[in-house]
């Protein structure tokens, strides 16, 4: 028997692969499924079922395209109402894979059609849980995604604590728990960076295992959620009701454009510039009224979050030969309507003569300098960050909550913004930039620079936001 965890840190999300004698199943894939299939191939095995936790809603999944290139059957709990075939399988059911069998544990909390797949081996022993976002390490999944008009999320919050109970609670604590997600994941509000854990250090460790009333539990696991990103319930439909093949997204996405071409298509269709490259690579010149969202960070998560339309076309900027995992990575939360590339890179834009922006960045020393004249100080960080330490002066304006909050943003008035090291930051200026705020300045490395200047003065007083 082999388990192997196959984790993407972008998403923070754990797909996995279990082989057999000669069969494999593969529970909670990404949209990208070669290396599912390769992986099979190599090993000679056959992939026999897909095996979902539950409707994702932070990721398309791979189900539909795998099943189709290798007949594999999809797999889904009680209550799940795909559109698509797949097999519905009850509480308590077993499915049998080579020597080893999965259990079907019906757990429904996070959404109604949860379960998670207790894998016991060939002696019979239970050996590990896939607990998909019923359990995490350290935390539980949040349980408002699936409320609607029958089921409050108190009332999902509810079932969450039933499921853990009467179903998780009562297993062995050898086995190994491996959930869909880790750190940084929004289906949860503080899962641990381990990827994986023992069930009996998890009854030890993790707070919503302990010994207390579901009252309390509720009013804990429902404490201090955050408004899920908006692309979630679109992602959720695409699981549920099916999508583009991969292979289509990427022959529409990775169409090479020189810039005359590109530069027609941003005109005629209207399509979102998104710009890919590092930060401050950016900043030294860009295509006007492109939004930079860099590649080597949270990328899929950020799009999600601040490209509310799902359909909405995209024309892509990136470092040559990245272009077709710019299209991958869109796709994998459901952006699959990205129309062409710039052939070349920026540096086929600039040798052809088009209209350059800039973003002004200072150092610390500059900003300290600037501070003399009294402009607005933004920290576009996350309210726990800002609330553990901050510019003294700066007023809290998350990323996240941009279009709720630039109009309290003065175009007139010079603004300097930072966050933690210039990612989310950047990210911040350019959409601004696009909408024609022109008095934005980047604090190079952000708070990390900050902390270490000694011109600058930090407070670490919970200091209200205007958000």
């Amino acid at each position: 028997m082999k388990i192997e965890q196959i984790y993407t840190g972008c998403l923070a999300q754990g797909a996995y692969y279990i082989e057999s004698e000669g069969e494999a199943v593969i529970i909670d894939p990404l949209r990208e499924i070669k290396p599912y299939v390769d992986k099979a191939a190599r090993n000679g095995a056959k992939i026999k079922y897909v095996l979902e936790t539950h409707f994702h809603a932070d990721f398309v999944s791979g189900h539909v395209d795998l099943a189709r290139a290798t007949g594999a059957t999809i797999v889904y709990g009680p209550n799940a109402r795909p559109s698509f075939e797949a097999h519905i399988a009850a509480d308590g059911e077993e499915i049998r894979v080579g020597k080893v069998t999965f259990v079907v544990l019906h757990t429904p909390g996070h959404t109604m059609e949860s379960v998670c797949y207790l894998l016991r081996g060939e002696n019979a022993k239970d050996v590990a849980l896939f607990t998909g976002d019923t359990l995490f390490i350290g935390d539980v999944g949040r349980p408002d995604l699936a409320q609607n008009e029958t089921f409050t999320q108190e009332d999902l919050a509810g079932f969450l604590y039933d499921s853990l109970r009467n179903k998780i609670m009562p297993l062995a604590d050898d086995i190994i728990v491996y959930p869909a997600h880790g750190a940084g994941s929004a289906c949860g509000k503080n899962m641990a960076r381990e990827t994986s854990d023992t069930l009996g250090h998890q009854k030890q460790t993790n707070y919503a295992l302990r010994a207390i009333s579901k009252k309390q539990f509720i009013r804990e696991v429902t404490e201090g959620l955050l408004p899920p990103p908006g692309y979630f319930p679109q992602n959720v439909r695409m699981n549920r009701e099916g999508y583009d093949s991969i292979d289509t997204v990427l022959e529409r996405g990775c169409q090479p454009l020189d810039p005359d071409a590109f530069e027609a298509a941003a005109n005629e269709t209207g399509a979102l510039i998104l710009d890919t490259r590092a930060p401050q690579t950016f900043a030294q010149g860009f295509i006007p009224n492109s939004i930079n969202i860099g590649l080597d960070g949270s990328f899929a998560p950020w799009v999600g979050a601040l490209i509310p339309d799902i359909r909405q076309q995209i024309l892509i900027v990136a470092d040559n030969g990245r272009e077709s995992e710019v299209v991958t990575r869109l796709a994998r939360v459901g952006y699959d309507y990205s129309i062409g590339f710039l052939s070349g890179g920026f540096n086929a834009w600039k040798e052809a003569g088009k209209e350059i922006d800039r973003i002004v960045s200072v150092d610390t020393d500059q900003l300290a300098e600037a501070l003399t004249t009294n402009p607005a100080i933004l920290d576009v960080r996350r309210r726990e960050e800002y609330a553990a330490g901050h510019l003294e002066g700066a007023v809290n304006v998350p990323l996240d909550f941009i279009s709720e909050n630039m109009q309290a943003i003065d175009p007139s008035r010079p603004h300097y913004v930072y966050c933690a090291s210039g990612y989310r930051s950047m990210v911040f200026i350019s959409i601004l930039k696009a909408r024609g705020y022109d008095n934005l300045v980047n604090i190079t490395n952000g708070y990390k620079a900050i902390q270490s200047s000694k011109r600058l003065r930090i407070t670490d007083a919970a200091v209200p936001s205007n958000t």
